[in-house]
């Protein structure tokens, strides 16, 4: 019935889902001792938990595939995605800190501690309940993707309407090469035109780029197709529209039918709730110290068995364009890493699971272990990278993939599928990396509906009793969240879209929480306008504005730039496709499918457009997203610290006791817990002496002592040791 898939990878991946329930029943009494038992795992768990769990934390959606999927389309540099953090990694050594010092349950009860407001705090928990959902539902949908593209019909076990779709990819492929082979020998002649003196740096860089196309296609190239006809065009230009609208694909699924998607999702999110239902945080930490080994496991598989694949590592370097190495070239280059690691630093700071992952530290050197697990995640970033690069070396020409996102399945399938057992393997290691995310955001949710949402309602209730309602939150939001990945659709540039959420949605909350750490001036008025500016720009609007008809349908937003390959760019939409997609004169409307993330609007660049600072219409796609992330990251900054400095703190006793709690280390004992606690209670200001700016400054940076400065140094050395490795691999595969 299908190919790719044998009774030895179904027994592994049952295995595997047994292995992890088991974790979860063994670790029920231990969780069932209260709320800190459930949520935090009693403040016992130690450095190698801590590093699994941040390990697993890392690991979002975003992760194996998607960073293999980006690779295979538009080259390392893309991988920047999910690699970026490593700039980042320094912050954690003290964020981990921070975290466990404030001695808190969720992350919620951080507004009600710095500004006494239980109302911002339930904001917050119904925020992040949203999120989560939408995250668990994404990771929910990563992890049927991945196994749709390995359990695939054979072409004799093909309908009709599946061979069409195929062909049609096909088709709209060979057209594709056409117009971009006929443009680039047009590109090349106008160049070569210009007087060698007379050329800048980016011409005579694109002349080398062209000439290396040719010399890798030199059959293809000598050819000299005739630019598209007016009827190619028009014919290409109804296959993008039928592949944007997830209506073309190169491989055809045994789970595309939708009985089958559905008991997909019902089995994954069956097993993700019973071992988090019964075990809690610990069971959580249990599991990723299993779950993690996969990851490594599954990370490795692919990389001697895709170079055997192609004849060997110099064969990279062979069949792959050399600018698909550069780790700092193509689109993506400096200029846009840099937003997109800004918007990654602030949004770190508001993830849901932090304070039940770091806050669940027996003390802070446990806490500042969990770095180790985070640098651990950007070596497999590596290996993801090369497995996208090896993706690209063999789906070439005709076996090029429909959609990007299937690489890492499609990958696994050719070169694990002949060998028992090990698509198991790697399958098991895939959707332990989707679990273990899922776990930690599903256990945090539960802690912000029980601490922050159902306890206003019922502060009398016992420990067992929010315990209880915890667990009926974890099935809530895994149901929700299934539910909604059964209702994604899967278009071209699902995944992209998902990750560019996943980078920005907690950028509003993330800069008050940031904020909120350094400076005692932040006000609860200017709290409140900065995240319902922030929200409504970043989420909302751009989500809702599909639905709005208006929006939708306008002709002047549905607009597209062309990119220099020839192909349409839209502006402000993510998607734009025609209303009538059999009808090539129907208008344009943006959005695409509804119900698919590939719906978002631009707010950033629309507003940026609107206020005359500049036309969107002409910069490149690249250039409106990095406006995007800045605008996102640096807005609710301005904002905060403006309404901040025209409003004032209501209640500085506790603004002065947040601050000193935060400056108090945690006790090597219960007793000395307590103890420093009530100190700093008494006397919250006795450490402003250790204020960098001065005792009497409303900023609250901190002096470094002897193990701050050590850890940061060794941190900054890591990243640095590691950013090197990954760029003489990639040069290496290259032969320079």
């Amino acid at each position: 019935m299908f190919k790719g898939i044998s009774i030895w990878d179904l027994l592994v991946v049952f295995g595997y889902f047994l292995a992890i329930i088991y974790i979860g029943r063994r670790a029920k009494a231990a969780s069932s001792k209260g709320e800190e038992s459930y949520f935090l795992a009693g403040r016992k768990l130690g450095k190698l938990y801590q590093a699994f769990l941040n390990f697993g934390n890392a690991t979002e959606p975003q992760g194996a595939v998607s960073n293999a999927s980006f690779v295979y389309d538009k080259g390392a540099a893309h991988s920047w995605y999910s690699f970026l953090v490593i700039f980042i990694n320094p912050y954690y050594w003290f964020m981990n800190v921070w975290f466990r010092r404030v001695r808190l349950l969720t992350m919620a009860d951080l507004f009600v501690d710095r500004f006494n407001s239980r109302n911002m705090g339930v904001f917050y928990s119904m925020f992040q309940i949203c999120v989560a959902v939408l995250l668990i539902g994404f990771g929910s949908f990563t992890a049927y993707t991945i196994t749709a593209s390995l359990v695939n019909k054979p072409e004799s076990s093909w309908t009709e309407h599946e061979r069409k779709a195929v062909e049609s990819f096909r088709e709209m492929r060979a057209l594709e090469t056409r117009q971009r082979v006929s443009l680039a020998v047009a590109e090349l002649a106008r160049l070569g035109a210009i007087p060698e003196a007379a050329r800048t740096g980016a011409e005579r860089g694109r002349i080398a780029e062209l000439e290396e196309d040719m010399a890798r296609d030199r059959e293809l190239f000598a050819s000299q197709p005739a630019p598209l006809t007016t009827a190619q065009q028009q014919r290409l230009a109804d296959l993008r529209d039928a592949k944007a609208r997830g209506d073309l694909y190169s491989n055809v699924s045994v789970l595309r039918p939708n009985k089958y998607k559905w008991g997909f999702y019902l089995l994954f999110i069956a097993v993700v709730g019973a071992y988090m239902v019964l075990g809690g945080m610990q069971a959580a930490a249990v599991a990723e110290a299993l779950q993690g080994t996969l990851i490594i496991v599954f990370s490795i598989l692919l990389i001697p068995t895709g170079l055997y694949a192609i004849g060997g590592w110099d064969q990279l370097a062979q069949k792959v364009p050399a600018r698909m190495f550069d780790l700092f070239g193509g689109d993506l280059n400096i200029w846009g890493i840099i937003p997109l690691t800004l918007a990654g630093l602030i949004q770190m700071n508001a993830l849901s699971p932090n304070m039940n992952i770091m806050g669940s530290a027996k003390n802070e050197t446990a806490a500042r272990m969990g770095v180790v697990g985070l640098y651990g995640k950007r070596l497999m970033i590596i290996l993801w990278t090369f497995a996208g690069l090896i993706a690209a070396a063999l789906f070439v020409g005709p076996d090029a993939l429909a959609d990007a996102d299937t690489a890492w399945g499609m990958l696994s399938e050719r070169l694990l599928g002949p060998i028992p057992g090990l698509i198991g393997l790697m399958l098991a290691g895939v959707i332990a990396g989707v679990m273990s995310n899922l776990a930690a955001k599903s256990m945090a949710v539960s802690a912000l509906f029980t601490r922050n949402i159902f306890r206003i309602f019922r502060p009398e209730a016992s420990e067992a009793r929010g315990v209880f309602v915890a667990r009926c939150t974890i099935c809530a939001v895994l149901v929700i969240g299934g539910l909604l990945a059964a209702a994604t659709k899967n278009a071209d540039g699902t995944m992209m879209a998902i990750v560019q959420l996943v980078i920005t949605v907690n950028v509003p909350f993330g800069v008050l929480i940031m904020v909120m750490f350094f400076w005692r001036r932040a006000t609860l008025p200017a709290a409140w306008i900065s995240l319902i500016l922030a929200i409504g720009l970043n989420v909302a609007f751009p989500i809702v504005g599909s639905w709005i008809p208006a929006m939708r349908n306008s002709q002047a937003l549905a607009i597209s730039s062309v990119e220099a390959d020839g192909r349409p760019a839209p502006v402000y939409w993510k998607t734009v496709t025609r209303v009538n997609k059999d009808d090539p004169d129907s208008p344009l409307q943006g959005g695409g499918n509804l119900g698919s993330i590939n719906n978002r609007f631009d707010m950033e660049n629309y507003m940026a457009t609107k206020l005359g600072i500049v036309d969107s219409a002409k910069m490149t796609r690249r250039q409106r997203e990095n406006l995007r992330y800045y605008v996102d990251a640096l807005l609710p900054f301005l904002v905060l610290v403006l309404a901040s400095l025209m409003t004032r703190n209501r209640n500085p006793t506790q603004v002065d006791f947040f601050y000193g709690k935060m400056k108090t280390p945690v006790g090597d004992t219960p007793e000395l817990e307590t103890q420093a606690i009530e100190e700093t209670r008494r006397n919250p200001r006795r450490f402003d002496h250790t204020k960098l700016l001065g005792k009497n400054s409303s900023w609250e940076f901190g002096k470094w002592d002897r193990q701050d400065t050590v850890g940061f140094i060794a941190c900054c050395a890591g990243s640095g040791v590691i950013i090197l490795l990954f760029w003489g691999l990639l040069k290496l595969a290259t032969g320079a």
